[in-house]
């Protein structure tokens, strides 16, 4: 599913009519929205806890960082750098690659108890 988010992607910048190839730097927001996880999950000893500061701060941040993603083809789009059909499909992607995301972590995010028997 995520091949799909990025064919959208690179719809909006390859397609004959777009031709502008800025909306490729949306790639770094999908790069480093799992380190916040990452390190809160590091950090954070007590995993039978609902909640710790720590993993609320990498909530926040990881938030901010999917924004951005959704914001950056917007404001690309408003100075009428790229098109707003580029933004469309750039805005597609993002929307199917950050779900992808999502759905790794709820499957594989669960802890060690995971096996391949519940499938």
């Amino acid at each position: 599913i995520g091949a799909i988010g990025l064919t959208f992607l690179m719809l909006g910048c390859a397609l004959e009519d777009y031709g502008v190839y800025w909306p490729l730097f949306v790639l770094i927001f999908h790069a480093i929205s799992p380190i916040p996880h990452f390190i809160a999950k590091r950090v954070t000893y007590d995993s039978d806890a609902t909640s710790s500061a720590c993993r609320e701060l990498a909530y926040f941040f990881t938030t901010g960082i999917v924004v951005s993603a959704f914001g950056f083809p917007v404001i690309l789009a408003r100075v009428a750098v790229i098109k707003w059909g580029a933004c469309g499909l750039v805005l597609a992607g993002n929307a199917v690659i950050f779900l992808t995301i999502q759905g790794f972590f709820l499957i594989f995010g669960r802890g060690d108890d995971f096996s391949w028997e519940q499938w």
